[in-house]
């Protein structure tokens, strides 16, 4: 994360400009630096990890975004034989009934898409939103959140879900509202310790000492500190998400309506030995999705604790010139 340079620079929108003497004697402006998250942005995309990951990770939104212009049709519907092996006709085969799998797979792949999108923005909103209160308000604010938090967390995740899912169904809404309900606690934590080595600092007291309301303080000093970080806790989430939604469909408690890769995989594991195809698929496009997102998440670390270190040199060469 990067330092501000003060209160009054970032109420401004940027960095303020550094000014020096020219030959004659008067202050000469300097052109400003460049927005740290332009800067961040432009790292991210030369990392390696965080390059693979950004295409990995748009192979699976664009063909979840593009399901039915890249394999129109229904998946359940029956098109062959089953269990034809891959070829030109069906590039992944058949499965067990004489469904197409690359058709299977590519509507597995808008199911996930849904169940990540929809399940990261909620626990991204609960998430930041206890732990930036727990961490500014301090006090029995903070003690009741985390309490609260530290209650979700000590219930395993994967049996929680599977006790919900089990006592009220397995529709898509029902199974999103379950992991977000299990997935927010980390973020709330990480976001409170970042809100805590911020809200004392310089430049908050100062905003503080002019008038600034709680309000203008939290959005203008304290998130910009706090979402790097949160940026990669919620990457992480959403691989963790993928893995949790394949597994409730892998044991039969999915959505049986719309097709998913945990169950075309439980779906395969009586024919292994004679139809591959049909669980090696499925398996990796799980496993695509899980290390794009995965890497991406460990490009944004990197690059946003290079920049985080970068930011102190900045802050004094600032003040020199």
């Amino acid at each position: 994360m990067s330092t501000p340079v003060s209160a009054t620079a970032e109420s401004e929108g940027g960095s303020p400009p550094t000014r020096s003497l020219s030959p004659g004697g008067g202050p000469q402006t300097q052109p400003q630096a460049p927005h740290r998250w332009g800067t961040a942005a432009r790292r991210f995309v030369r990392h390696p990890a965080g390059s693979a990951g950004l295409v990995l990770t748009f192979l699976m939104v664009a063909a979840g975004l593009l399901a039915e212009v890249i394999s129109p049709g229904d998946p359940f519907r029956t098109v062959a034989d089953p269990l034809l092996p891959p070829s030109g006709n069906h590039l992944m085969g058949t499965d067990n009934l004489g469904r197409d799998v690359f058709n299977a797979v590519i509507h597995g792949a808008r199911t996930s898409m849904v169940v990540v999108l929809a399940v990261t923005a909620i626990a991204s909103v609960v998430g930041l939103a206890v732990g930036v209160v727990a961490g500014y308000r301090g006090g029995w604010t903070d003690d009741l959140l985390m309490r609260i938090t530290e209650l979700f967390q000590s219930v395993p995740r994967f049996f929680l879900a599977v006790l919900i899912v089990a006592l009220f169904g397995a529709e898509l809404d029902i199974l999103i509202y379950v992991l977000a309900l299990t997935s927010w606690p980390t973020l709330a934590r990480v976001s409170r310790a970042e809100v805590l080595s911020v809200r004392d600092r310089e430049y908050v007291e100062a905003a503080r000492s002019i008038g600034a309301s709680d309000r203008r303080i939290v959005l203008r000093h304290v998130m910009p500190n706090v979402l790097p970080t949160a940026m990669v806790v919620i990457a992480l989430t959403g691989s963790r998400v993928i893995l949790l939604e394949a597994s409730l469909s892998f044991i039969g408690l999915g959505d049986p309506t719309v097709m998913s890769w945990g169950y075309l995989v439980n779906n395969a594991q009586r024919f292994l030995r004679i139809a591959w195809w049909m669980s090696v698929f499925p398996g990796m496009a799980i496993a695509v999705a899980v290390l794009g997102i995965n890497l991406m998440s460990d490009a944004l670390n990197d690059v946003l604790a290079a920049y985080s270190k970068a930011a102190p040199r900045r802050l004094r060469k600032r003040r020199l010139s």
